[in-house]
């Protein structure tokens, strides 16, 4: 990898273009624009995780992935998001806050759930100190499985997502 990544330094092409499971930043691309006009603002939300999947999400934005070449970007504010990236099973203490977030969130509202704890609570499922789930708490449109799920498979969900919504589907 460390061979590859000088040879596109030196060459002029400062990012790699990965493809991971058949998906490509390209086709990311390709999918985007004409849903969200060649922006996609991500607002992350961890409810309670072990961040596992912050990392994974995180590594989207890495040279290697470098979705923010695309429009997509991680931002600070739901008031600024196009859609929640929730991980974590939600704790008691979450509750109320992730609720709050996708009210100053605006419509049309996309919920994700990103990694088992999201989806049903994960290794904390049963604790007495988390929910079953983000779909307890908010509703969800997407779920993206995995312990983590690596960067490709958030991608590919994206992907998917963005060509549901263009076709009309929910």
């Amino acid at each position: 990898m460390l061979k590859k990544i000088l040879k596109n330094i030196f060459t002029g092409n400062r990012t790699l273009d990965v493809k991971e499971d058949n998906v490509s930043p390209v086709q990311l691309k390709k999918k985007m624009d004409p849903v969200f006009g060649r922006s996609l603002r991500i607002r992350q939300v961890d409810a309670g995780s072990c961040n596992a999947c912050e990392w994974e999400c995180t590594a989207l934005t890495n040279p290697v992935y470098d979705i923010q070449r695309y429009g997509i970007d991680l931002v600070a504010s739901p008031r600024h998001a196009d859609l929640l990236l929730v991980t974590g099973p939600v704790s008691r203490q979450m509750e109320l806050a992730l609720r709050q977030t996708l009210d100053a969130t605006p419509e049309p509202k996309i919920v994700v759930a990103c990694g088992d704890c999201a989806i049903d609570g994960g290794i904390y499922k049963g604790s007495y100190a988390v929910n079953k789930g983000v779909d307890s708490v908010i509703p969800v449109d997407l779920v993206i499985p995995g312990c983590p799920p690596e960067p490709g498979r958030i991608m590919e969900a994206l992907v998917q997502m963005m060509e549901d919504i263009r076709q009309g589907r929910s």
